[in-house]
């Protein structure tokens, strides 16, 4: 049960521990200049087209030999991998919810490799040529009629060009009030350009194409044809996964075939062109800052040992944030990937970090697993352990799917039963409401949470929630959090430049671990 009852959310970023890297005062702050060429591409709504646009754009940009730096708007780990795979460089997220727009900027900087007064003339190699983001639902959409957190929202704060996919399925001449309509609708966002979708055939696109022209002055850089399929293999949370879905070998192999769809139908210099007008953006770090990294993650701690830290990375575990295990790093911990898959024999650990992904996919092979069953061991003996949604499942006793039980670690007396619908779905606000070596108590935190599956506590068994929930569903009853020694279970993803301490919390239990191991071995 949780700690008490609901109490209203908050509105964005109210009441939360973001920091603002803006001077207060004190020793001499330094200027930077965010110039970076950067795109953002929308959608009238979800399913407009953006995903496919922003891989086609993403894979034909490097083929020709430019860095792209991409980004994803919102919460998302699976359009992130794709965008990933396209780029060649690990996507970053963007989220108005949990950061303002000041650290925002930060993030692209320091994604893009822009802008930091140490930067040194041999990391030009990894400095962006251009940032493209991908929004995310319609371009106003957001948490409530007023459009927070919507990826118009986040254009503006990144004062970034927009260019709309427009699913032109059924649709002439109302192409073009929907484009006047989006372009008009609210100060500040600049939509620099349109590309046509599921055009029916050249006199659809000609008449679609010339009735924009005709009513807005947004040019029309191309029109992709209807596809007879999704040319994105899809799964209940969007796109297929990467890892999970066992398609690697060729994924390639269809990112190439987008690019070339998209190169063959859509200008993508002059697409490129409308990146290269997003104006400088000024921002200023906090007095004697190294860098935007510092400033995000605070300064890389030096310690003669550094704490090793595990995170489980395989086919069925795999949603991480670059961000969070960036923070880790920075925090002292050095990172180390493990399997519950494959067998293999892990390394002396210090602390476990363990992401969601789709454990009910391998339900039976996790409950084979003598890592799995090792887990429980692990806790007991005071191991540090962070689980987040599927890492929080395979802490439970059991997964069950379809009828079938498969047994798990059993760290926490619950079972986490799959559902045919989600059971949570969203943005997560929080107060900590029960000691914990990873969150203050009394404090507040946002993340967000998407599963299938809830939490059912076994019969006669206590499972207090360290999480009263302001918003989100979590493990249900307005809760959410399992806390047992140095473990933390969760339905709740966060984001760690979103979560001032988390890392330093977790790489210092990490580090005490590490320390008692030593002290372990002079005594023996």
């Amino acid at each position: 049960m949780p700690c008490s009852g609901r109490q209203r959310a908050s509105g964005p970023n109210e009441d939360f521990p973001v920091s603002d890297p803006s001077p207060s005062g004190g020793a001499p702050s330094a200027s930077l200049s965010l110039s970076v060429p950067r795109l953002c591409v929308s959608a009238v709504s979800g399913g407009g087209g953006k995903t496919l646009l922003s891989l086609g754009l993403a894979r034909c940009w490097r083929e020709a030999g430019w860095r792209v730096q991409p980004f994803k708007k919102g919460p998302d780990y699976i359009d992130a991998a794709w965008l990933t795979r396209a780029a060649g460089r690990a996507a970053r997220n963007l989220d108005p919810f949990f950061l303002d727009g000041a650290r925002l900027r930060l993030l692209v900087a320091a994604g893009t490799g822009h802008g930091g007064p140490d930067a040194a003339p041999d990391s030009e190699p990894d400095r962006a040529d251009v940032a493209l983001i991908e929004g995310n639902r319609g371009l106003f959409d957001g948490m409530d009629v007023h459009g927070s957190c919507s990826t118009a929202e986040l254009a503006r704060m990144l004062a970034c060009p927009v260019v709309l996919s427009l699913n032109c399925t059924k649709m002439t001449r109302t192409a073009a009030a929907v484009v006047a309509g989006l372009t008009h609708f609210e100060a500040g966002v600049r939509v620099a350009g349109v590309v046509l979708g599921q055009t029916a055939s050249s006199r659809h696109e000609r008449i679609v194409r010339q009735a924009i022209e005709t009513y807005t002055d947004v040019p029309v850089l191309g029109s992709l044809p209807r596809q007879r399929r999704n040319p994105l293999p899809e799964r209940h949370m969007g796109l297929a996964t990467l890892e999970g879905d066992g398609f690697s070998p060729e994924t390639d192999a269809l990112l190439t075939d987008l690019a070339a769809l998209v190169r063959e139908h859509v200008d993508v210099d002059a697409v490129l062109d409308m990146a290269r007008f997003a104006p400088a953006l000024d921002m200023t770090l906090p007095p004697g800052c190294a860098g935007p990294e510092e400033a995000l993650y605070g300064p890389a701690a030096v310690a003669p040992v550094r704490p090793v830290i595990g995170y489980v990375h395989d086919a069925a575990f795999w949603f991480y944030y670059p961000e969070n295990l960036e923070a880790l790093r920075r925090a002292g911990a050095e990172l180390r990937p493990v399997s519950l898959l494959d067998g293999a024999v892990w390394p002396e650990l210090d602390g476990l970090y363990l992401g969601g992904g789709f454990p009910e996919d391998f339900a039976a092979r996790l409950a084979a697993s003598p890592r799995v069953r090792e887990l429980a061991e692990l806790a007991a003996r005071g191991l540090p352990i962070y689980a987040e949604c599927g890492g929080f499942m395979v802490l439970a006793e059991a997964i069950e799917r379809d009828g079938e039980r498969h047994a798990m670690s059993g760290v926490f007396p619950v079972t986490a039963r799959f559902c045919p619908r989600p059971q949570g779905l969203g943005y997560v606000e929080a107060e900590v409401c029960a000691d914990n070596p990873y969150f203050p108590t009394g404090s507040r935190l946002r993340g967000h949470e998407f599963h299938y599956s809830r939490c059912e506590a076994a019969p006669g068994a206590e499972v207090p929630r360290a999480l009263r929930l302001l918003k989100g569903t979590g493990m249900g009853e307005g809760g959410d959090g399992l806390v047992r020694g140095r473990v933390w279970a969760a339905y709740t993803h966060i984001f760690a430049p979103a979560v001032p301490g988390w890392a330093a919390r977790f790489a210092a239990l990490a580090a005490a671990c590490a320390a008692a191991r030593t002290r372990g071995r002079k005594e023996a």
